[in-house]
């Protein structure tokens, strides 16, 4: 993780918080529309915590989750891959689509880096 440019690393942070603001937006619809809300929940809950994970490597910021909330949230952020990157592939070359969709990856993949490197400490 120490070879992450710093363009990178606020790209990375950026499109959490997007991510993170969709999803609330997404959640609330669901909420008065008595949508189930479990998996959105959970996705949700999952990307807090990858944030918050790079924070705490790249900022030294101290965070409260467990090894559970660790393994569960990392499980979570593996699971949106398959979907992300369909549309990836789906999407135009140069498109800003595809530049979202190649930052929402990437980051993803430091976050469940840095997981994987916390839970081997």
């Amino acid at each position: 993780m120490e070879n992450v440019s710093n363009v990178d690393k606020l790209e990375s942070l950026k499109s959490f918080q997007s991510t993170i603001s969709k999803s609330e937006k997404a959640l609330a619809t669901m909420t008065q529309k008595d949508a189930n809300t479990t998996l959105i929940s959970k996705r949700l809950k999952a990307l807090y915590i990858g944030l918050v994970m790079l924070e705490n490597v790249w900022n030294q910021r101290p965070h409260q989750y467990t090894q559970e909330d660790l393994a569960e949230a990392r499980n979570v952020l593996i699971s949106l891959f398959p979907s992300i990157e369909n549309s990836y592939v789906k999407s135009k070359a140069g498109s800003p689509q595809r530049t979202l969709l190649e930052r929402r990856i990437k980051s993803l993949e430091l976050a469940v880096q840095a997981i994987d490197d916390l839970s081997v400490e």
